[in-house]
């Protein structure tokens, strides 16, 4: 039964809680963490109905991250942060009509994103008119007329702008991308362009594939895994069960992070015993407290090691066989790293040589090795050149294509990956356009479209004149917050397909409209009966998503219902697509798929395979490598590394514990000993006390940049707290507003969110 949305309390800087970091992941408090909300929010039946389906083979996929699942599923095959995902999105706490008589978009936009999300489930669409202050509740038909008129008025179709979320399914991302490029633009921003674009530049160019090049089971398989800018226990819990596994099978791991992470250092598997009432295991042998943005030169100083190994050992080090047969390039890196400069190194990276020495020695040991990373890697200015060394290091000792060894850029957005696969991006190559086109009867646009950030600077200049959201939250996770803000609001419509309030829900452009939309968890009936729909996961595995509970409202669309209504309203007729057949039987969809997107081939007969299929990869099933030469390419990369002028800090934002990209599931960050708030700021206590600061004052923090812009953070907490010395950290999205939108990484034009200058001076609020 459909409840109306309750009393929520904000958080208050005076109950802010502060208690040192923990030691160790998961446990009973990550049971406990995981059961008693989903009771309280959802019920017993709900709860059991949602989490024993969860990431089951006849269940539905995790929306709150891309770990792959493991051929034999548990019975809880889940984790916290996914059962509280579930338990946010399948509340029966609904958004009552009145709401928006009640609350002004003005006031709205004042409320802090946990508080939004609290209101419960969107249920019927809602639309804000040009020089109003309120939404109000619209019919279906209404809605998709305001939305066909704005978008058919537009003098080209590049006026618009369509942004994609990677909680959307295969076969709505597919339908999309096609009633995009139907309209006439490859406008395709998504939440990759923010997060692993730079992993897919860098990954494209070297080895001719952006995905991973293992499977789950190669982590088993693993003598050493190298973990760098990653924090699986907060952001991927399941795979410290994983690293757990190549732990007990023998496997070395050494972890690579500014920030002591639990989850990097002992995990107490709460479905073991000895994860209840034991030690648990312990997972990194090595922990190096890197300097923020000192990556590149770790790896380059480990494969400078690597050749002079080989030096003293002539034909013993490097794999030559495989070098010679599927690289090239190794000549030009190994004289370049010859010049390599080890104080430089040690400046860069803020390590000691013999901690670098045990690295490299470890590397040199182990047969198979996998580097796996993530945002920590990604969202620097040399980013690119950074994943380029990891493929570097890796290709050296023919650590690529073959068992428990490869690159494992671990996607944090559960099918962000299947999205791009789909078709989802601005820059899709000839060969997809061309099959997309003679698919469907048309000429897709082949002019590159724009990325999030291009999105952002289009808006502000006045170019993009309607903006319309298949899920996401784009004004809080996109760099500089206040000129995305000012751009939003320069649009003639915003548009947001979404489950619940967000910030971006409050940030409109002269008109807005919500369409509500089912989630994952709910059972998606149809005029054919009910359907399923399927994602891609982080290695690449496809499979089946079928949702378990009954939707919280009868007037709810899938987001396959919403694109096929809305491309009837605009691009009917300038293709072959079935529209109507589509919303009515996703078959007809996997269909079309199968006939356009290489490896997909015969979709709805291996879709139906129980556990579903794994899409081909060249460098990781055969060392194959389409590249223009055929061959893996060993880079040269110029090492540049981020200055710290006196007086300053390298800044990174982080997720907290109760946290899902912008999504706030509650103010607590367990394993960094916050509690009730997310106002404070990490630093290191000797950073303190050159400073001249005291653990717990109130500081602003300004961001340090060459336009003189004055960004930034009003009346943080200060935290002492082990990170690496120079560096501080706060949380995302907040520290967004610190981030210029021209502060990007070279190549993928990803925000550099993890490397921000900051000032910290006695707060003035």
């Amino acid at each position: 039964m459909p409840r109306k949305n309750p009393r929520v309390e904000e958080a208050d800087e005076k109950d802010l809680e502060v208690s040192g970091p923990k030691e160790w992941a998961a446990g009973m408090p990550g049971v406990l963490h995981s059961i008693q909300p989903a009771l309280k929010h959802m019920g017993v039946s709900r709860t059991e109905k949602t989490l024993l389906a969860l990431n089951q083979k006849d269940g539905f996929d995790c929306m709150s991250c891309a770990w792959p699942d493991p051929g034999h599923r548990k019975t809880f095959e889940f984790c916290e942060n996914g059962a509280k995902a579930v338990t946010w999105e399948a509340t029966p706490v609904v958004v009552a009509s009145e709401f928006w008589a009640e609350h002004p978009v003005s006031e709205l936009r004042h409320k802090p994103e946990y508080w939004l999300g609290m209101q419960g489930r969107l249920t019927e669409p809602v639309y804000k008119p040009a020089g109003e202050d309120h939404y109000r509740p619209v019919s279906w038909d209404e809605a998709f007329r305001i939305l066909g008129d704005k978008l058919n008025g537009l003098a080209s179709p590049d006026e618009a702008a369509f942004y994609t979320s990677g909680r959307t399914s295969n076969e709505a991302a597919f339908i999309y991308q096609l009633f995009v490029r139907a309209y006439g633009t490859n406008n395709l921003p998504d939440c990759s362009n923010m997060c692993h674009e730079s992993s897919g530049w860098a990954m494209g160019q070297t080895i001719g594939i952006g995905k991973a090049t293992i499977t789950y089971d190669d982590f088993a398989k693993a003598q050493l895994i190298i973990i760098m800018g990653q924090n699986p226990g907060t952001n991927h819990p399941r795979m410290l069960t994983a690293l757990e596994e190549a732990k007990e099978a023998g496997c070395t791991i050494a972890a690579v992070n500014p920030l002591p992470e639990a989850g990097l250092m002992r995990y107490k598997n709460p479905q073991k015993i000895k994860g209840i009432i034991g030690h648990g295991t312990e997972l990194a042998d090595q922990y190096l407290q890197i300097r923020v943005g000192g990556d590149m030169a770790l790896l380059q100083a480990i494969s400078k090691r690597v050749f002079e190994a080989e030096a003293k050992n002539p034909g013993a080090v490097l794999d030559h066989e495989f070098l010679e047969a599927h690289c090239q390039g190794l000549e030009e890196l190994k004289e370049h790293l010859a010049q390599l400069d080890e104080e430089t190194v040690l400046e860069a990276t803020g390590l000691r040589s013999d901690e670098i020495d045990e690295l490299a020695y470890r590397y040199l040991k182990a047969d198979r090795v996998i580097i796996t990373w993530a945002m920590g890697i990604t969202q620097h200015k040399k980013a690119v050149a950074t994943i380029k060394e990891i493929i570097n290091l890796l290709l050296l000792r023919g650590n690529i294509g073959k068992p428990g060894a490869g690159a494992s850029p671990i996607r944090g957005h559960s099918n962000v990956q299947g999205d791009r696969t789909m078709g989802i991006w601005e820059q899709m190559p000839p060969a997809f356009l061309d099959a997309l086109g003679k698919e469907f009867d048309f000429e897709p646009p082949r002019e590159h479209g724009l990325d999030a950030v291009q999105t952002i600077g289009k808006m502000r200049d006045g170019g993009i004149k309607v903006f319309v959201a298949l899920g996401g939250n784009l004004v809080a996770a996109i760099s500089d917050t206040h000129a995305a803000e000012a751009a939003m609001e320069n649009t003639d419509l915003t548009v947001q397909i979404s489950t619940k309030l967000n910030r971006s829900h409050t940030v409109t452009g002269k008109e807005a409209l919500i369409l509500p939309t089912m989630g994952r968890t709910e059972i998606d009936m149809q005029a054919s009966g009910s359907q399923f729909v399927s994602v891609e996961d982080t290695v690449c595995a496809v499979h089946a998503s079928e949702g378990k509970v009954r939707p919280v409202a009868p007037n709810l669309l899938s987001e396959v219902a919403i694109v096929c209504r809305l491309a009837r309203e605009t691009v009917a007729g300038r293709t072959s697509a079935d529209w109507e057949g589509f919303e009515k039987n996703y078959d007809l969809i996997r269909d079309h798929i199968s006939h356009v997107v290489a490896g997909c081939e015969s979709y709805n007969d291996k879709i139906r395979q129980r556990g579903g299929f794994v899409l081909p990869n060249g460098p990781r099933d055969s060392r194959t490598f389409p590249t223009p030469t055929g061959k893996a390419m060993l880079t040269v990369n110029h090492l540049e590394h981020v200055e710290r002028p006196a007086g300053t800090l390298i800044l990174q934002s982080v997720r907290s514990h109760d946290q899902f990209n912008t999504t706030i599931y509650g103010y607590n960050d367990r394993y960094r000993g916050i509690k009730k708030g997310r106002d404070v700021v990490f630093v290191s206590p000797e950073d303190i006390a050159e400073l001249g600061l005291n653990d717990g004052q109130f500081v602003d923090l300004h961001g340090v940049y060459e336009d003189n812009v004055d960004r930034v953070m009003r009346r943080l907490r200060v935290v002492s707290y082990p990170t690496a010395q120079g560096c501080a950290a706060t949380y995302y999205p907040e520290a967004n507003v610190l981030v210029p939108l021209d502060s990007v990484a070279e190549g993928s034009n990803t925000p550099a969110s993890k490397a921000v200058i900051v000032r910290l001076e006695p707060s003035t609020a």
